[in-house]
């Protein structure tokens, strides 16, 4: 679903991705993570299609990301530390716009089953500024299914979360409707990049440097791999 071929990103002389290739299967669930500057949230602004590579190619579902960047928009769902809400919309409102601009049918009755499904449901009319961090996080989540992607782009999502909320975020991933779905998730935390998702890679200076199932591997030694290549770069 997701295929990414010698993808590279260079900032002027600085190179930020350094030839990166990486497959995730249709209804995979792949953890990512790394050091800062490890090009982590770069790579994710690539396949959002908010910035463009140096070179290499992205295959989302078949659509080449450079050739056809609207297809590729309407493939995605994305969340990330930055829950791209309005504050002063209650949470039924902020759904209902970003509804309108993706043309999902039976808006309405869509917003109430994913409002429900993030347990938002009795708090749908208030002020997102009157949200909890975690409710906003859910929140989030919801924008991004609104529109049934098939891939779903969760950039750092429990960024600014404490333990309980981040953890009831795992639990809800884990819970929602994601069997369909192709999941790339970004973390610092390597307890949740063991945990949440059915892969765990790591990225070093640009480069993939380690992969792993989780059924093959535990948190001492994924943390045992991450300080290895991070002290090494």
């Amino acid at each position: 679903m997701i295929e990414i071929r010698g993808l590279v990103k260079a900032f002027g002389s600085r190179l930020v991705l350094r030839g990166i290739t990486l497959h995730i299967s249709a209804g995979e669930f792949v953890t990512l993570v790394g050091p800062n500057g490890a090009g982590k949230t770069t790579l994710m602004r690539i396949l959002a299609t908010l910035s463009r590579p140096t070179a290499g190619q992205v295959l989302l579902g078949g659509c080449d990301l450079t050739q056809d960047p609207m297809r590729a928009r309407h493939m995605i769902g994305l969340v990330s530390h930055r829950t791209l809400l309005y504050d002063d919309l209650s949470g039924e409102q902020n759904l209902l716009f970003y509804a309108q601009l993706y043309d999902v049918t039976r808006p309405k009755m869509r917003v109430e089953e994913l409002l429900r499904q993030m347990g938002l449901w009795g708090r749908q009319r208030d002020p997102v500024s009157t949200y909890s961090r975690g409710m906003q996080q859910r929140l989030a989540i919801a924008r991004a299914l609104l529109h049934n992607p098939p891939i779903l782009l969760l950039d750092e999502p429990d960024t600014g979360l404490d333990r309980h909320a981040a953890m009831t975020l795992g639990a809800l991933l884990r819970q929602t409707d994601l069997g369909r779905r192709t999941v790339l998730m970004t973390t610092h935390n390597l307890e949740y990049a063991a945990a949440w998702g059915e892969r765990a890679a790591i990225l070093v200076n640009g480069r993939i440097v380690f992969q792993v199932n989780r059924s093959k591997i535990d948190l001492a030694t994924l943390r045992a791999q991450y300080d290895h290549y991070a002290s090494s770069a």
